[in-house]
């Protein structure tokens, strides 16, 4: 584990630090990791990070909402290919 010294940190967000840690009933360090936490590792929801495939990540956004239906067109015969004489 690493430890690091915020700076110049806003008396009121230190404030509503121990408010919000109070609340939920932890110690204001570990309000300080979990926000952290939660901030850095859902950052881009970078995908590559938890080992999902696409086809999981389109899953979980669209599924929410019901999902959709996609009108794909009928496929024609396929085009003579060029002659090159």
């Amino acid at each position: 584990m690493s430890t690091i010294t915020v700076r110049n940190l806003d008396d009121r967000v230190k404030q509503r630090l121990r408010q919000r840690a109070a609340v939920r009933g932890v110690s204001m360090e570990e309000e300080v990791r979990n926000i952290l936490a939660t901030s850095v590792l859902s950052e881009g929801s970078d995908q590559s990070d938890r080992g999902e495939s696409l086809y999981a990540v389109i899953r979980r956004l669209v599924e929410p909402h019901g999902g959709f239906d996609i009108h794909l067109p009928e496929r024609g015969p396929a085009r003579e290919p060029p002659k090159f004489d």
